[in-house]
């Protein structure tokens, strides 16, 4: 169920800024607007006075989370119910601000968060943009934070590194952050020995560091492995580490891998200005009753190895989204004809492949792309954003889409302009099932 939905002019883009699907309330691509359609609020920029008040990422980030208490509300859960959260920011100088008020939000009780950095969002003047995630309380299905003691936390950041919530498992963005901020910036167990031009690969020593030293204890901590991880996001600074990367994953996933999302950041991207790479993840708790359950609709992945997508209960993860075919190239069918260039375009091309492809992978998980519940699209470029909605609004005519759009620097498969990253809810599941 669309809440809060909206008309947004020009383009008659119909946007969902929140959606409420079973015992879940999502809240995506939130920005720091006075209503959910319009620009960014006159308080935040106020131009005629900009150094006037409180700064202006602080009332920016105050904004987004006054509009986060409205979805919450009338998705039927509150703050307290919040287990995870996505924050991309233009750059590390608004984080501070943020941060505060994130704190204050919460009461210092921060679910987990993935915090990284972008090249450019939709709006004029916008700094960050945030995702939300929220339990809707019942029997058995409370928020629970873990903080272990092995696994530190900034004060400044102060947001729990795993949560869970009835079968669900939350484990908080992880970078190679040093575990002992005096040996960093970069753990001593995930960097490149001092002098040394080849004493490892550093993509290879993060992606390790992060898998043996953060993920898997902070699955410990709830009793579950890597083999319940049913979603991940991969965020990368430089998409040439990604087959290095990913000989790391499937060694750590050689029969049961999650549905993986590669995302390209800024450079730099993380907390760490040297790091590479940022991983969070969804799992189900080790020996729950809900099951981790993979999908094969016969649809093309961009990488070796992966997978479609993985059901777990109530909620259905798709691999990231590019339109490739079976070789992981792009896909004959949205390739423009350099003899016709005006005859379709790029954007359009592969977007109506890959909602095509993304039916299928429902259909084939006894659901439909109508039960969308969160929509990220990265583009190489922010100009395809309106021709990108006019294709969602083809194949869901009139439906408020979740959506949250950024701009990335670039895409692992050459020509391909758009990623997309979705979240589908199977309606009438039993818990557990």
């Amino acid at each position: 169920m669309p809440l809060l939905p909206v008309t947004i002019q020009p383009g008659n883009i119909h946007y969902a800024p929140g959606v409420r699907a079973g015992r879940w309330v999502f809240a995506t691509g939130h920005k720091g607007q006075d209503d959910f359609a319009g620009g960014m609020a006159p308080e935040v920029l106020d131009a005629s006075a900009p150094r006037h008040g409180a700064p202006r990422n602080r009332k920016e980030a105050q904004r987004i989370f006054a509009n986060f208490d409205k979805v919450l509300k009338a998705g039927g859960t509150d703050r307290q119910h919040v287990v995870r959260l996505d924050q991309y920011y233009r750059s590390a100088r608004v984080v501070d601000a943020y941060h505060d008020v994130r704190r204050e939000f919460f009461d210092g009780r921060v679910p987990p968060s993935t915090s990284n950095l972008h090249q450019r969002f939709l709006l004029t003047g916008q700094d960050m943009e945030v995702q939300l995630m929220a339990a809707v309380p019942g029997a058995n299905f409370e928020v629970e934070q873990h903080r272990p003691s092995n696994l530190p936390v900034h004060a400044t950041s102060a947001y729990s590194p795993v949560l869970t919530c009835g079968d669900y498992v939350f484990v908080a963005g992880q970078t190679a952050e040093a575990l002992k901020t005096e040996e960093g910036p970069i753990d001593p167990g995930a960097r490149m020995p001092a002098g040394h031009l080849w004493k490892g690969t550093p993509i290879k020593l993060e992606t390790e560091f992060i898998i043996e030293r953060k993920l898997k204890p902070a699955l410990a901590t709830v009793a579950s492995t890597l083999d319940d991880v049913v979603k991940a996001q991969v965020y990368l600074r430089d998409i040439d580490d990604v087959p290095a990367f990913n000989e790391v994953w499937a060694r750590h996933f050689p029969k049961n891998p999650p549905a993986t999302t590669l995302i390209t950041t800024a450079t730099p991207g993380f907390i760490c200005e040297v790091g590479r790479i940022e991983i969070n993840t969804i799992s189900v708790r080790g020996g729950g009753a809900t099951k981790k359950q993979v999908i094969d609709a016969g649809v093309p992945v961009a990488f070796e190895g992966y997978v479609q997508a993985i059901r777990a209960g109530d909620l259905l993860f798709l691999s990231g989204l590019m339109a490739v075919d079976e070789n992981g190239a792009l896909a004959r069918e949205v390739r423009t004809d350099p003899h016709k260039p005006y005859f379709g375009t790029p954007v359009h091309l592969q977007m109506s492949y890959l909602l095509a492809q993304a039916q299928r992978i429902c259909v084939k998980a006894g659901t439909t792309l109508a039960n969308i519940v969160r929509v990220q699209q990265f583009h190489t470029a922010l100009d395809d954003f309106t021709g990108a909605s006019q294709v969602w609004q083809q194949h869901l005519p009139d439906q408020p889409i979740p959506f949250s759009a950024i701009e990335v620097p670039t895409l692992a498969v050459p020509g391909a302009v758009v990623l997309l990253d979705l979240w589908v809810m199977r309606p009438n599941v039993a818990t557990g099932s």
